[in-house]
């Protein structure tokens, strides 16, 4: 899958949606997608403490109007960079920022929370910024 600035893959046979800043793919109740923002200043690899701190606030915020918790937040690689990721509920949320773009990373499940395509895994490993 290829949107504006990034290229991330996703397992055969699901729907494709795309709009100007965003692709989703679907699969039932399934969907992976990202979505692309400006930000107001540039970022920086020796900024990832304070935007960790301020990324940890927002993901719980996210979490409440869905009417829940976090459950993790992680630091992990993606694209050879530290990103934030978080569990909610059956969706995985990540943040990648690079520069003045950031790129969320959005994989929703079923309720049960089973990833029987490894969708989640797929669209977190394979995800290329550029």
């Amino acid at each position: 899958m290829r949107g504006p600035g990034f290229s991330f893959s996703a397992p055969g046979g699901w729907s494709t949606n795309r709009t100007q800043q965003a692709v989703a793919v679907l699969s039932g109740t399934s969907r992976v997608s990202v979505t692309t923002y400006t930000l107001q200043k540039p970022y920086r690899p020796a900024l990832f403490a304070a935007a960790a701190k301020e990324l940890d606030g927002i993901a719980a915020k996210l979490a409440a109007e869905a009417g829940g918790t976090l459950t993790q937040k992680q630091t992990v690689q993606v694209d050879g960079r530290k990103v934030r990721a978080y569990r909610f509920g059956s969706t995985r949320i990540g943040f990648v920022l690079l520069g003045r773009r950031e790129y969320q990373l959005l994989c929703q499940l079923p309720p049960d929370g089973k990833d029987a395509a490894g969708a989640c895994a797929l669209l977190f490993r394979s995800f290329s910024a550029g």
